[in-house]
């Protein structure tokens, strides 16, 4: 655990909730030079999902094209983008669980099941 002296700052452009997170994990965990780049990267994918959410929740999922046809607007897939890169990043950081004591195993079978 790293003493609040001598933690790494959260960067300034980043929200309040996810300079909150920042400061938790700092606090609850000893952290490498690395893992401080991958927690900023964390964090801003949080933030970045934040702000998609918000305006999906303005403007709606979808938009009607020039065509008259019904569209996902773009804030629908940087929203997705961002919970994956979140999801991957605190797993790549160890913070959600212990580590496993292997690496997970590859896929040997498709969505179906099949082989």
């Amino acid at each position: 655990m790293q003493t609040s002296e001598n933690s790494p700052k959260p960067p300034s452009h980043l929200s309040k909730p996810a300079k909150k997170w920042w400061k938790a994990v700092v606090e609850d965990y000893d952290l490498d030079a690395h893992h401080i780049h991958l927690l900023r990267l964390a964090a801003e994918a949080l933030d970045r999902g934040t702000q998609a959410r918000e305006i999906i929740d303005r403007d709606g999922m979808t938009f009607t094209d020039r065509f008259g046809c019904p569209r996902a607007r773009p804030e629908v897939a940087v929203e997705r983008d961002s919970r994956i890169a979140f999801a991957r990043l605190v797993r790549e950081l160890a913070i959600d669980a212990p580590a496993p004591d292997a690496p997970r195993p590859p896929r040997t079978a498709d969505y179906a099941g099949r082989r």
